[in-house]
């Protein structure tokens, strides 16, 4: 099984894909740990573009897997290998409290994380409310000739 999930920062991703990965016994693959070089000195560093697609491509070469991740634009084979596609979408309250959340989790040690910073967290915010108006429309237009393999393009409240 070859699972894609998608969505806006805060929609449920990874809470979705770890459920899914318990429930399925699949590896799951957060898109994140491709597009940012985690080990950089400085949060927001982005990985070299070429580096990134030979590791999307060791992933969909795998036998099983579920990805997760905002990304669309470099990742249209995911859409395409996949069995399934969770597109998962939110009000704008409830992601904008969800990051807020998530940020304020990390910065008192409660989760980890990225090294985020209030500069980033008001960032990601605004992005994110772009995201939304200008991506998502664009997604699903991305998402209609695999209308067979869309699981779920409902509105997610459960997550998280």
């Amino acid at each position: 099984m070859k699972i894609y999930i998608i969505g806006g920062s805060g929609s449920g991703k990874t809470y979705l894909a770890d459920k899914l990965s318990e429930e399925h016994h699949i590896e799951h693959y957060d898109l994140d740990d491709l597009q940012w070089d985690n080990k950089a000195e400085s949060y927001g560093v982005k990985r070299n573009p070429e580096e990134r697609q030979v590791m999307l491509q060791e992933i969909l070469e795998k036998e099983e897997w579920i990805i997760e991740g905002v990304y669309y634009k470099w990742c249209k084979q995911c859409f395409a290998d996949a069995d399934q596609i969770y597109l998962l979408e939110v009000p704008r309250r409830t992601y904008r409290y969800r990051i807020i959340r998530r940020f304020l989790r990390r910065k008192l040690g409660l989760e980890k994380g990225k090294k985020e910073t209030l500069k980033s967290l008001i960032s990601l915010l605004k992005w994110s409310d772009s995201y939304q108006e200008k991506d998502m429309p664009e997604i699903k237009k991305l998402i209609e000739p695999y209308g067979d393999k869309v699981v779920s393009t409902a509105k997610c409240y459960h997550a998280g």
